[in-house]
Order: structure tokens, then C-alpha cells, then sequence
């Protein structure tokens, strides 16, 4: 700035300069003054130049420097910000290809997912197929609660003098029986699963209540209870499905207490299994009842039979203490009896000098050893 104004006055000097050698030219006197003059003024405005253009060189250097300094900061930071970026870059193309990879997978988990799940679809179109499944699923929730085919439960066993077959038969204490059924009715479920109308939809959802109350009262007149035949007084009817079995309570929310009037107890198969544990549990509790009537009753067996040797042993006792008063009598008074005329005799013996008669062999009398 000030090297500016220095160079600003120089110009105004030569502007000066001119300005008076304009008007003295017309005096011839004073030519030579004016020259010199003007010699003394391009000097002086040379040397102003100069040091405006040093001391501008100066200021330009000093602001390169300091402009060097912040574009080399400035560098520093974008080549951190370059380095961050390219981190960021690499970082979000993995994670890119991570995410394409899983979104790959998942759409190839829902492809056959929905195979699968058309697949199923097309099976349940089958009452036999529908039969078929729920027994499996009955038969592995039954293993699952602990119960044994052919000890706990039978399939497909043929009642006695109806001639009806459950699905499964579960083995109760004292020969009663629990019947349960695995077919359930579920064309019209599946209708109103694909049909997209709202009034069609309802229809279809009246339309499997009715199904499910008709399966409920045919299981009635299939003498599947009958307590005199040895059945309790209810019958088990299998739902699939836990979202069918909501489906149930959506569609006809009277249904499981109408089940229930005509002593069928719904259950899926969630709900069996407690039933299974709760079966199971009292089947236990009924075999230890059944097992402490048992050990009671050995103890009171042992009590009698210990009464009889108590009065074996004080039998036994009575006799060897008249054994041993019979014992002492003898040891006692009859050895002292026989005792005084041997020894009369000894000292008769001793008396007259004659010596012990020697014994007809060199063997010795001794009692057997005892233990």
C-alpha cells in the first residue's frame, strides 16, 4: 500500500515537472534552472521508485510466505480429509458388498420359502395329506413330553366293539383311556388365506367355523368317549397349527366352549404338550401313591412276620435257659457227687502204692475245637 503511494507522488512530481517546464518555456532565461530542476526531480522520483519496489518485493515476499504456509496447511488437511475419504470409500464398497451378498441370500431364503410354502399349500389340499401331518405332529409333541409308543400311547388302535380308530390313544392308570383325533378340516381356511375380496373372505371364515363345529360333533358320535368302555369323559382334537388355532378364536370366538359343552378339548399344539405334562405328571404322582400303598402294605407284612419271630426267638430263648439251668445242675451238684467217691478211691490207690494202669493205645480223649 504505501509502495503504491510512493509511486502515486512520483507521478505527481513528474505532472509538476511538466506542468512548470510548460510554462517557463516561454523564458529562455530560465532554461538551464528548469533543466536542472527537472534533472534533480527524475532522480528523486527514481530513487522513490526504487524504494517503493523494494519495499513492495518485501511485502510481496512476506504475504508468499504466509500464502505458502496456509496452502500447505491447507494441503496437509485435504490430504488427511483424502486419506479419511478413501477409508469411507473402501469401508462402504465392503460393507456395499456384504449387504448385496445378504440381501442375495435372503431373497434366496424367500424364494424357497415360498416354494416351500406352495408346496405345503398344494399338501394340505389333501385331507389325507392334512391327516398324515397332524398325526406326525402329534406323535413328535408325545415323544417330546416323554411318553412311549406301545408303553404310553397307541396310534390308529381299533376300539373294542365299535370298531372306531383315533388317531392316538393315550394309556391311563387303571386301564382308562385318553382318545385323541388329528384331522382337521382346513379347505375353507385356506380359501380365505387366498381370497382377496372382504365379503369372500367372510364367507370363507363362516364357512370354516361350520367345518370345525361339524368336526367337533361328528368326534362326538364316534364313541371316542365312553367311560363304561373305559375312556375318560373327553376327547383331545388336534389343531395343527398355532396360527390356525388363533384362527379359530378369530373366526368363531364361541367355538372352543361349544368344543368344550360336547366334552372336545381343542388343542394345538402348544397347548397339547401342556396337557401331555400335566397327563404325565399325574401319572407319576398316581404310580408313587400306588407304589407307597405298596410299601405300606410290605410293612405291614414285616410287622407280622416280625411278631412271629419274636415269639419264635423268645421260644427259642426259654428253652436254652432251661438248657443251661439243666446244664449248671449237672456241672454243679451231680459232678460233686461223682466227684468224692473217686476221690475216696485215688487215695485208696495212693494209700496201698499201686501205679496208674497204662492205657490201651497212645491216644488221648479231647473235645473238637469250636470256630
Amino acid at each position: 500500500m504505501e509502495a503504491a503511494v510512493w509511486a502515486l507522488a512520483g507521478v505527481v512530481v513528474i505532472l509538476v515537472v511538466l506542468v512548470m517546464a510548460l510554462t517557463l518555456r516561454r523564458s529562455g532565461t530560465a532554461a538551464a534552472d528548469l533543466k536542472q530542476a527537472s534533472e534533480q526531480l527524475l532522480l528523486l522520483a527514481e530513487q522513490r521508485f526504487k524504494q517503493a519496489a523494494h519495499a513492495q518485493n518485501a511485502e510481496l515476499d512476506s504475504k508468499k510466505q504466509l500464502i505458502d504456509q496456509q496452502v500447505q496447511a491447507v494441503k496437509t488437511e485435504l490430504e488427511k480429509v483424502t486419506a479419511l475419504v478413501g477409508g469411507i470409500e473402501k469401508d462402504r464398497q465392503a460393507k456395499f458388498s456384504e449387504l448385496a451378498t445378504h440381501i442375495k441370500t435372503l431373497g434366496e431364503q424367500a424364494t424357497g420359502l415360498t416354494a416351500a410354502t406352495s408346496t405345503l399349500r398344494e399338501a394340505l389340499a389333501s385331507p389325507r395329506t392334512r391327516g398324515q401331518w397332524g398325526e406326525r405332529i402329534a406323535d413328535d409333541i408325545l415323544r417330546f413330553a416323554g411318553f412311549i409308543e406301545g408303553v404310553d400311547y397307541q396310534k390308529q388302535a381299533t376300539l373294542e366293539g365299535s370298531g372306531s380308530r383315533p388317531d392316538f390313544v393315550i394309556l391311563l392308570p387303571k386301564g382308562l383311556r385318553l382318545n385323541m383325533d388329528c384331522k382337521f378340516p382346513l379347505d375353507n381356511y385356506l380359501k380365505a388365506l387366498d381370497t382377496p375380496g372382504d365379503t369372500e373372505r367372510e364367507n370363507c371364515e363362516r364357512a370354516f367355523a361350520r367345518d370345525v363345529r361339524a368336526r367337533v360333533k361328528e368326534i362326538t358320535g364316534r364313541e371316542y368317549i365312553d367311560p363304561e368302555g373305559g375312556t375318560v369323559d373327553c376327547v383331545l382334537l388336534l389343531i395343527p397349527n398355532e396360527s390356525i388355532y388363533s384362527y379359530v378364536h378369530q373366526a368363531d370366538p364361541q367355538l372352543l366352549d361349544y368344543a368344550v359343552q360336547n366334552r372336545v378339548v381343542c388343542c394345538s399344539p402348544l397347548t397339547l404338550f401342556a396337557v401331555l405334562a400335566v397327563i404325565r405328571q399325574a401319572v407319576d404322582n398316581f404310580a408313587i401313591h400306588e407304589k407307597s400303598d405298596e410299601v405300606l402294605r410290605q410293612l405291614g407284612r414285616f410287622k407280622a412276620e416280625w411278631g412271629k419271630f419274636e415269639e419264635a426267638l423268645g421260644t427259642v430263648g426259654e428253652r436254652l435257659a432251661s438248657t443251661q439251668k439243666a446244664y449248671e445242675q449237672v456241672v454243679g451238684p451231680r459232678k460233686r457227687q461223682l466227684e468224692r467217691p473217686l476221690a475216696e478211691l485215688e487215695n485208696l490207690r495212693q494209700r496201698k502204692g499201686l501205679e496208674i494202669a497204662p492205657a490201651d493205645d497212645d491216644q488221648s480223649f479231647s473235645l473238637p475245637q469250636t470256630g
